[in-house]
């Protein structure tokens, strides 16, 4: 006998977008997706501390992550990890595109609204 997965699949053009402009893509219990796409260089955003774990990879574009008093180079190819609770803000160079992934969701219960 076999059990039945249940399967999300999400599409970017269709994902629900966060205030701070981001798009939510699949999540599970315990792990979810988002999309930053063509961030515009502009000023750095507030620095946060938020009450998830995140992982991130670069696509295309250059940002520095300001972490806890340390400036990180983002560039195509790059991954970075944001330790839950951590102080951190990005300042997006030229125009910026990431997949992070968010441990818990970071869509779940406003984790992730300023």
């Amino acid at each position: 006998m076999s059990e039945q997965n249940n399967v999300d699949k999400m599409n970017a053009g269709e994902a629900q977008r966060g205030e701070m402009g981001q798009r939510y893509l699949a999540s599970g219990e315990s792990v979810s997706m988002r999309l930053w796409d063509n961030e515009q260089p502009g000023e750095p955003k507030p620095e946060a501390a938020r009450e998830y774990e995140t992982v991130g990879y670069v696509l295309g574009g250059r940002a520095e992550l300001h972490l806890e008093g340390e400036k990180i180079s983002l560039t195509p190819g790059d991954s970075w990890t944001v330790p839950k609770g951590a102080t951190h803000t990005y300042n997006i160079l030229e125009t910026f595109t990431a997949v992070e992934a968010t441990s818990p969701p970071a869509e779940v219960r406003n984790r992730d609204e300023p």
